[in-house]
C-alpha cells in the first residue's frame, strides 16, 4: 500500500507502487488478494454509533451476566493482591508501547527493569543466570528438556516426570519433546510427593531430565529435593525444578539441592489470576549460559565508562543463528516480567516472605476447619502444603463441586471424590462462606 492509500509507514511512492504492479500483470493491489464478498470490507463497519456512556451500559451489562463466584482455584493460575503502584508504573507509555529492547540507547530503562527481575529471580534460585521471562511454565519446562539434551553433560532421550502433573504442563512439554525425539515417562509419587526409592529404582542412563515440582500440583511441600538430586547425579541427568516466585522466598533454595534448571511461574506476582497468559521463569547454572533459550539482559559500560544494559548474548536466538538457535522462542513477556518485578520490589525481601508464609498458614487453618466438617477429610495428603491442597469427600466430588459453586464458591473436582482448594490474601476473607457452604452440600 501506497503512502497515499493511506499509511505513512509503507516505503514506496505513488510510481514505485504502479512499477511494481505492472511487473507481475495487475491492476491494483486488490487484485493481489482473493477475499470472499461475504466478509470483504465494504467501507461500512456496520457498527451502530453510541455514546461512550451508552457503551459502557452496554459492557456492564453483558459482564452482570457472570455467575458471582468466590474463587478457591489453583493448579497452576493464583492470584494475589497487586498494588496499584504496579499499574500506574507499568502503564507509563515507554513501558507499555515497547517492543524487544534491540536498541539499547533508547532503552536504557526497560533493560534495567529487566535486568533487575532477573538478578531476583538469581537471588530467589541461588543459580546463576535467569533470562528475562518465558511464556509460561510450561513453555519453560519444554525448553529445559531441549536444553538438556543440548548439553553434553547428559545423554539419554526419557524425560522423567511426576505421575501427578498438570495436564497442560505435561501435553506442552510432550510438544517439544516430541520435535526433539524425546519421550516423556512418569515416575511414582506417594501421599502428594515422589516416591523418592522408586524413582531411584526407575532412573538410568536412558534419562536426560528428571523433573520435581514443589509445591507439587496438589500444593504439597517437596520434602526429599536433595535426594532427588542426588538420583539426577547419579545418572548424568540434568534436575529440572518447578516451583513459583513466592514460594521460593521460603522454600529449599534450588542450588542447595542440587538443581541445574528452575522453572515456574511467576505470574503470581505483578497480575491477577489469568487462567491463560503466564509468565514463565527459567533460571540455570553458569555452565549451560550459552543454552539458555529466550532473551538475556547483561550489564556494560557505555563510551564513558557509565553502567549500561542491554541484550547480550543474542547469537544464541533464533533472528540472528536461525535454524542453529537455542530455541524457536523469539519473543517474551516483558512487560509482564516488569510488573513481577516492581511487585516484588514493593514487597521487599521481608514482604515476599510474610506472603509466603501466609500462603502456609492460610491454607494449613482452612484444611483444617473442612475436615471439622462430616463427609470431608483435609488435607488428604500429610505433607506440609502452600496455597493449595486435596478434600476427599464421601459423596461424589463433581456434585459436590457443583453444589458448591451454586452457593457461590468454585473449587476444582481433580478426582471421583478428591476436591482441591487454593487460598490466598484474595479469598482468605471468605472462607468463613466456603466452611459454611461445605457443611450446608455435605
Amino acid at each position: 500500500m501506497s503512502r497515499a492509500n493511506g499509511t505513512p509507514y509503507a516505503p514506496h511512492t505513488d510510481e514505485e507502487t504502479a512499477a511494481m504492479l505492472a511487473a507481475i500483470g495487475v491492476d491494483d493491489e486488490e487484485a493481489l488478494f482473493d477475499i470472499p464478498e461475504a466478509v470483504a470490507f465494504d467501507g461500512d463497519f456496520g457498527i451502530e454509533p453510541r455514546t461512550e456512556r451508552g457503551i459502557r451500559d452496554e459492557c456492564t451489562r453483558i459482564l452482570n451476566r457472570n455467575d458471582d463466584l468466590t474463587e478457591f482455584l489453583g493448579r497452576g493460575h493464583y492470584g494475589h493482591y497487586v498494588p496499584s503502584v504496579v499499574d500506574h508504573l507499568a502503564d507509563r507509555a515507554e513501558f507499555l508501547t515497547s517492543y524487544t529492547q534491540y536498541q539499547p540507547e533508547v532503552s536504557q530503562g526497560f533493560l534495567q527493569a529487566l535486568f533487575e527481575y532477573q538478578s531476583m529471580l538469581v537471588e530467589l534460585t541461588g543459580l546463576d543466570v535467569a533470562n528475562c521471562s518465558m511464556y509460561d511454565a510450561a513453555t519453560a519446562l519444554g525448553e529445559a528438556a531441549t536444553l538438556a539434551d543440548r548439553v553434553r553433560a547428559t545423554s539419554g532421550d526419557t524425560v522423567l516426570v511426576p505421575e501427578q502433573l498438570r495436564e497442560g504442563k505435561r501435553a506442552v512439554l510432550e510438544n517439544y519433546c516430541a520435535g526433539a525425539d524425546l519421550s516423556v515417562e512418569t515416575y511414582p509419587m506417594a501421599d502428594g510427593t515422589a516416591d523418592v526409592d522408586r524413582l531411584a529404582d526407575r532412573a538410568g542412563d536412558d534419562v536426560v531430565m528428571l523433573y520435581a515440582e514443589s509445591p507439587t500440583v496438589r500444593g504439597c511441600v517437596e520434602e526429599r529435593l536433595a535426594a532427588i538430586g542426588e538420583v539426577a547425579d547419579d545418572t548424568d541427568a540434568l534436575f529440572a525444578l518447578g516451583s513459583d516466585v513466592v514460594a521460593l522466598s521460603v522454600l529449599e533454595s534450588p542450588s542447595e539441592v542440587g538443581a541445574d534448571v528452575v522453572v515456574g511461574e511467576a505470574g503470581a506476582l505483578g497480575l491477577p489470576t489469568s487462567y491463560g497468559m503466564g509468565l514463565g521463569i527459567f533460571a540455570c547454572r553458569d555452565e549451560f549460559l550459552r543454552q539458555v533459550p529466550g532473551r538475556l539482559v547483561g550489564a556494560s559500560e557505555d563510551a564513558n565508562g557509565d553502567r549500561a544494559y542491554t541484550l547480550t548474548l543474542q547469537t544464541r536466538e533464533q533472528h540472528i543463528r536461525k535454524e542453529r538457535a537455542t530455541s524457536n522462542i523469539c519473543t517474551n513477556q516483558a512487560w509482564v516480567a516488569l510488573r513481577a518485578a516492581i511487585h516484588a520490589a514493593t514487597l521487599g525481601p521481608d514482604g515476599l516472605v510474610d506472603l509466603a508464609n501466609d500462603c502456609v498458614r492460610e491454607a494449613e487453618a482452612l484444611a483444617a476447619r473442612i475436615d471439622d466438617r462430616s463427609g470431608a477429610a483435609a488435607p488428604v495428603h500429610d505433607r506440609h502444603h502452600f496455597r493449595e491442597f486435596a478434600v476427599r469427600v464421601d459423596q461424589p466430588a463433581p456434585a459436590v463441586a457443583e453444589d458448591l459453586e451454586a452457593e457461590g464458591f468454585a473449587v476444582h473436582a481433580i478426582g471421583d471424590h478428591l476436591l482441591q482448594v487454593c487460598v490466598t490474601d484474595l479469598n482468605a476473607g471468605r472462607t468463613d462462606g466456603l466452611v459454611a457452604a461445605f457443611e450446608g452440600v455435605l
